[in-house]
């Protein structure tokens, strides 16, 4: 009995592993795009300049990492309902489960200031903003506002996402207000992107919960019927790229501003802070068809070496060792950037240099009791 359950257990936790794991290694294409190359869009905004990419090959970069954020955002609100699902039949008190999030939030939080006074996200010769509202902080204090959730139903949680998905579109001020209204701390940290002095958001807080309890949602449903869920994911996934396709068409409410449609690479530009309709239907469709698909993927034998399920189980480890890692290469091999090509090969070294210590860390992790601060990391 006990290794039937491990290994439903297992199979589970597989295609999130994978999911997981594949976006970690995106958004560090992302990053050493940012510290190596020194090449990032400064636009996908509500407002200001239009994103612009001299190549279609820096767009194609861009595009790619955008599924990472979304993905970070609906998969931790699948792992909170997992993990309280788990620690309930080990005897955790709710009250138990309730601190544990908390504690983790804050973790994030912090570790989110860190980042920002080590100037995580400058380059050479530049300095970056001290009170910077990014991913971590963003995910921490989701977690931390999602906790009461855990006691809805499906049919509850499927409302709040629903109403979040289209609330916040009306919420979001019009484009030709970008840099009017940027004092405003309640709108800026909740529903835009902006903020003045050393404050800046890029992930206002109400804007990405809808996802976090879409995850809520998504936990429930997998609790019920992992294998149907996973497959109900691929044609709900379809549903959402096809609703892009309508909205950017349309290009009109759902896109936050009309952007330009002029070529393909134009059709791909959405705007990501805060996430527009669009955002969301197109990245969570492609993550949703990659749940799906990779439910199907059961090879026991090759589990411990996956780089992608290496990387995949211990995400907030590797989030943080990444950094570090491309922000070295940036500022010790390419100080004034580079071409693509090499960013591409740096990225791939950095990828190698740092798997052996997520697998010796996820092993270590594994090992650990549940109480263990481990955990939390």
């Amino acid at each position: 009995m006990t290794v039937y359950s491990q290994t439903r257990k297992e199979n589970r936790l597989l295609p999130l592993d994978l999911l997981r794991g594949l976006l970690m290694i995106l958004m560090a294409l992302d990053h050493a795009n940012f510290h190596i190359a020194q090449q990032h869009s400064l636009g996908e905004y509500w407002g200001g300049p239009f994103p612009t990419f001299s190549t279609p090959l820096h767009l194609l970069i861009r595009f790619v990492t955008h599924f990472s954020a979304p993905g970070f955002f609906f998969t931790m609100g699948i792992g909170m309902i997992l993990f309280a699902s788990s620690r309930k039949k080990k005897g955790w008190r709710e009250s138990e489960i309730w601190l544990h999030f908390l504690m983790r939030g804050l973790i994030l939080i912090g570790l989110q200031v860190i980042l920002n006074y080590g100037q995580a996200w400058s380059v050479a010769g530049s300095r970056a903003l001290l009170w910077y509202v990014g991913v971590l902080a963003a995910l921490g204090v989701g977690m931390i506002l999602c906790i009461p959730l855990l006691r809805l139903k499906p049919i509850y949680l499927a409302g709040i996402s629903l109403g979040l998905f289209i609330i916040m579109e009306f919420l979001t001020p019009d484009p030709v207000l970008w840099g009017r209204n940027f004092n405003n701390l309640v709108g800026t940290t909740l529903v835009y992107s902006g903020g003045m002095g050393e404050f800046w958001t890029n992930y206002p807080l109400l804007a990405w919960v809808e996802l976090i309890v879409l995850g809520l949602l998504f936990g429930n449903w997998i609790q019920q019927d992992a294998k149907n869920t996973y497959q109900k994911g691929i044609w709900l996934g379809l549903v959402f790229l096809a609703g892009f396709v309508l909205l950017r068409l349309f290009n009109g409410f759902g896109t936050i501003r009309p952007l330009p449609i002029g070529n393909w690479t134009d059709f791909l530009s959405v705007v990501k802070y805060p996430p527009s309709m669009a955002f969301v239907l197109l990245t969570m469709g492609v993550n949703l068809i990659l749940l799906g698909l990779f439910s199907v993927i059961n090879k026991p034998g090759s589990r411990d070496w996956n780089p992608v399920l290496v990387i995949g189980r211990v995400p907030l480890f590797f989030y943080l060792t990444h950094i570090g890692v491309y922000f070295l290469m940036g500022r010790l091999l390419t100080p004034d950037g580079s071409g693509l090509g090499l960013m591409i090969v740096l990225w791939a070294a950095g990828l190698g240099i740092l798997y052996l210590p997520a697998r010796w860390y996820g092993l270590y992790k594994s090992r650990q009791p549940d109480r263990s601060w481990v955990r939390y990391f």
